[in-house]
């Protein structure tokens, strides 16, 4: 976001050097603006009636789609290319190289040797291809999934009338609609307008609305694009009013669309990707180091360079992890399909760790805590009573404003009765209107009476009107008020006191409070009303409306409170209501601080406070940012949950954005993640989700390095005092495909419910600490069959060598195979905890295969050979030695570091 605001602080020329962008497009732009409508139409061949569906066709093939170049997926050999770039794969194939060289190229023809070519070769094709078609699918399924939440525009198409189509299907010379909400879908002029006020806080950092209409600017070609206020741009958002208005620039040729280009290239890592990174070079320089060291003692010992080059290079394919890619890219594939199907749509893969590792949601309240459904609740006058008469002139304002039209306009227009009652289109007549904008939070309208006189009735929060009324309407012995007949008296101290006294008490009731103020003008006084007519204002009452809480509320900030998720409530509205709300539902009000109390506060006093704060209350755009941004500072991974129009640079500031399919087009296009449901318990499944995808990625790692420890453990002592290899190369290469086959049901696991209870992070000591601890483990039962298989069974010498390789063979698979059991949970496997069946079935599988691969006709072709019936009770016994004691090792790991995954 601040790289965004940087680019467009500086001269629009810059950005076009930087980015590229045709000046062709900025020269288009500029003349659309300095000429009136007529010569704009013309210039982009159209007319008001818009253009046809053939030239609609003509000039997308011409133009492109209406869509930025990072938004689209890859082609599909690309993404299949993409599947070769990781470190990992690398190595594989730089070993396959060395390895056709020695065994194939150098030898005779009749001493080639192609079985560990061909098995790293299968290694990396099962590891590429399975994540070229997870990524391919996961791509293709979050463009399906994106389609369910649409962005839209309505365009006036010539012959067929106004048309509801995908922004992706504009072309310059398309007339659109636009009103309070709308996301701008692409640069264009505005030819009508009617109190447009647009939000460009994502372009300029200006938490303001711009007003914007149709008037041409004649010295265009002197600004900036971005200060000509006939123009919109992509990206952008209607605030309130409404316009028409015809494209003139699509897709990358836009303001929007260059400077995206240029930014989206270098966008940081995400606590994700570093996570993997950090993991990927430490197995990394594990493996550099070892690998030499097992190649020089086995050098030294056998004086067989050779044979100890081979023997390095199936131990470094068999230290190499070259499924992490395949396995993290299907843990997040199946991540997002599974949560598709509990109305959570996953935009981005990588958000699907950052919501399991969110540890502060930060929510605003309307909607989200609340039922979204405001009921007016009452309506009094200025000594709170019961008034008739203040309703009046509520639903006058909400009946002919044209503005941003909320959810109290709503429920005061839900008494239709007054409608007919008021005639309210025969004797008041609207002459102007001064729109709602989120920074003075009210708007007028100005009607024209049956006496001629103009009546301004203002409509807003209790503060902002109160500092603009020096009146107040009283309404007599009767207490009711009738403009005519009533008097207005000064707003004084103790008036003032008055209108808050009751302000507050129905705010602790829960209500939202708003003022209705009147003044009237001569017949005579211009039509042009602006701000500086919104003073010495007559106050006549209150209304109040209510939105109660969810009863699904108190329930969902319960659990996500147990899973280790603090709630913060990033709300416009004001404290009192927002803290009986947090009440209400369980959300612990520890300090409050409001709009103007963060203006007042630096960033370090920010930074000292934020963690304490549980409620922030009359917030604009740019204040929730800054909220965000402080908490991501102190070290936590951060959701936003939003839907509005002034939420949508919070959502992109956030580790993870939620939004929902009801929201603003805005908020979805600026969101990682959409709720198909506006409810907490919907988010929660999503967190639950997402940290049982980081569980079974976790595994995997954990699973692949702690065993590659241990291996090289035994390797590195059967080297020492063998006087032969302790494995051959091909029987290293076999076992580690094999063991990559078996762990390719991971993604399928679950997750023991103990891990799901607190965020989960990245943490490579962690995994460290892991491998240095359990690793070991399995070098002891090494040595324990080392022992069996050179005493008991006597394959002590060079002729023997095939009965004790086949003999490590079978045990070394079969333990790295029960390890995934073993690893996977806390608890004690097959007892307290089972694996999902997909993992059961394969790693059974895999370890029958192995008991049998000495026996099948394939054992000749492996250098094996059959084991006798004696070993399989020493066999058994050492397994189910490792288990216990493997089972001893997690329970003090445990207690000692109280982690386990």
């Amino acid at each position: 976001m601040k790289k965004l605001k940087d680019k467009i602080s500086t001269p629009f020329q810059s950005a076009i050097h930087a980015s590229g962008m045709n000046m062709a497009t900025v020269i288009k732009l500029q003349q659309a603006s300095s000429q009136d409508d007529k010569y704009v139409y013309a210039m982009l061949e159209t007319n008001v009636q818009g253009i046809t569906k053939v030239m609609a066709e003509e000039r997308r093939t011409k133009f492109g789609l209406n869509e930025v170049q990072h938004q689209m997926a890859p082609r599909w050999y690309k993404q299949l290319l993409d599947a070769f770039a990781n470190p990992f794969i690398y190595i594989l194939i730089a070993i396959a190289g060395v390895s056709s060289i020695i065994d194939i190229w150098l030898p005779q023809p009749e001493d080639r040797d192609y079985k560990t070519v061909l098995v790293v070769s299968i290694m990396i094709f099962i590891s590429t291809f399975l994540r070229f078609i997870q990524e391919f699918r996961s791509n293709k399924a979050a463009e399906k999934l994106k389609s369910m939440v649409k962005t839209t525009a309505t365009v006036q198409r010539r012959f067929t009338g106004k048309l509801e189509i995908p922004i992706s299907k504009l072309v310059p010379g398309d007339v659109v609609y636009l009103s309070a909400g709308d996301m701008i879908p692409a640069d264009c002029r505005i030819v009508q307008s009617k109190d447009l006020f647009v939000s460009e806080s994502m372009l300029t950092g200006e938490a303001l609305p711009v007003e914007k209409n149709h008037l041409p600017i004649r010295d265009a070609a002197d600004k900036r694009v971005i200060d000509l206020h006939n123009l919109c741009f992509m990206g952008t958002n209607v605030v309130s009013g409404s316009a028409i208005a015809v494209i003139v620039a699509t897709g990358n040729s836009t303001y929007f669309g260059s400077i995206s280009k240029s930014i989206t290239e270098d966008r940081p890592e995400t606590s994700f990707d570093q996570g993997i990174n950090k993991v990927s070079l430490l197995l990394i320089r594990f493996m550099l180091v070892m690998v030499p060291i097992i190649f020089l003692i086995n050098g030294f010992v056998k004086d067989d360079w050779l044979e100890a080059l081979l023997f390095a290079i199936a131990v470094a394919v068999g230290l190499t992890p070259e499924m992490l890619p395949m396995i993290v890219t299907a843990n997040l594939a199946k991540g997002a399909v599974n949560m598709s199907k509990r109305k959570v749509i996953v935009k981005r893969l990588n958000a699907i760790q950052n919501i399991g590792a969110m540890d502060i949601l930060c929510t605003d309240k309307t909607g989200t805590l609340t039922l979204d459904k405001i009921v007016l609740e009452t309506h009094l006058n200025v000594y709170g009573v019961e008034d008739d008469e203040v309703l009046k002139w509520a639903y006058l304002n909400s009946f002919h404003q044209t503005g941003l039209r909320n959810l109290m306009d709503k429920a005061v227009l839900d008494h239709v009765e007054l409608h007919d009652y008021l005639k309210v289109e025969e004797k008041y007549i609207k002459v102007d209107e001064i729109p709602f904008d989120f920074e003075r939070r009210r708007m007028s309208v100005i009607l024209k009476m049956h006496n001629g006189k103009h009546l301004l009735i203002c409509k807003g929060a209790v503060e902002e009107i109160l500092e603009l009324c020096s009146k107040a309407l009283d309404p007599g012995d009767d207490r009711t008020v009738h403009l005519e007949s009533d008097k207005a008296v000064p707003m004084d101290d103790t008036m003032r006191k008055i209108v808050l006294r009751t302000s507050k008490r129905l705010n602790e009731e829960g209500l939202r409070v708003l003022l209705v103020a009147t003044k009237e003008f001569d017949a005579a006084h211009p039509l042009t009303y602006s701000l500086e007519d919104e003073k010495d204002l007559t106050l006549t009452g209150f209304i109040g409306f209510l939105d109660p809480a969810k009863p699904s509320t108190a329930p969902a900030i319960e659990a996500l409170q147990k899973l280790g998720v603090g709630i913060k409530v990033l709300t416009g509205d004001n404290e009192t209501v927002t803290q009986k709300i947090c009440r209400d539902v369980g959300i612990p009000v520890n300090e409050v601080v409001n709009g103007n109390e963060l203006d007042n506060i630096s960033d370090d006093q920010l930074m000292e406070q934020v963690e304490r704060v549980s409620v922030f209350a009359k917030l604009n755009p740019l204040q929730k940012v800054r909220v965000v941004k402080a908490l991501r500072e102190k070290g936590h991974t951060v959701g936003f949950l939003g839907d509005g129009i002034n939420d949508a640079a919070a959502l992109r500031e956030a580790d993870v954005g939620i939004s929902v399919d009801t929201a603003v087009d805005v908020a979805k296009e600026s969101a990682d993640i959409i709720l198909l449901e506006k409810d907490l318990l919907v988010l929660r499944k999503g967190v639950i989700y997402g940290r049982r995808t980081f569980g079974n990625i976790i595994k995997y790692i954990k699973m692949t390095a702690s065993s590659n420890f241990g291996n090289m453990f035994s390797m590195v002592g059967a080297s020492a005092f063998l006087p032969f290899l302790p494995m051959l190369p091909i029987h290293l290469l076999v076992q580690n495909l094999l063991y990559d086959i078996s762990q390719i049901s991971i993604p399928w696991d679950s997750v023991d419910e103990e891990f799901l209870r607190e965020p989960k992070k990245w943490d490579a000591t962690g995994i460290s600490r892991f491998m240095v601890y359990i690793g070991p483990i399995s070098s002891i039962f090494d040595f324990v069959t080392f022992a069996v298989m050179y005493f008991v069974f006597k394959a002590n010498t060079v002729e023997h060598q095939t009965l004790f390789q086949t003999g490590w063979f079978v045990e070394g698979l079969l333990s790295q195979t029960l390890i995934i059991h073993m690893i996977r949970t806390r608890e004690i496997p097959f007892i307290q905890s089972w694996a999902a069946a997909p993992v059961v079935a394969l790693t059974s599988l895999i370890m029958v295969i192995g008991i049998l691969l000495p026996f099948s006709p394939f054992a000749g072709a492996l250098k094996m050979e059959p084991l006798p019936l004696a070993y399989f009770p020493w066999l058994i016994g050492i397994l189910t030695a490792y288990c216990l004691l493997t089972q001893w090792v997690k329970n003090w790991f445990i207690r000692k570091f109280d982690t386990w995954l």
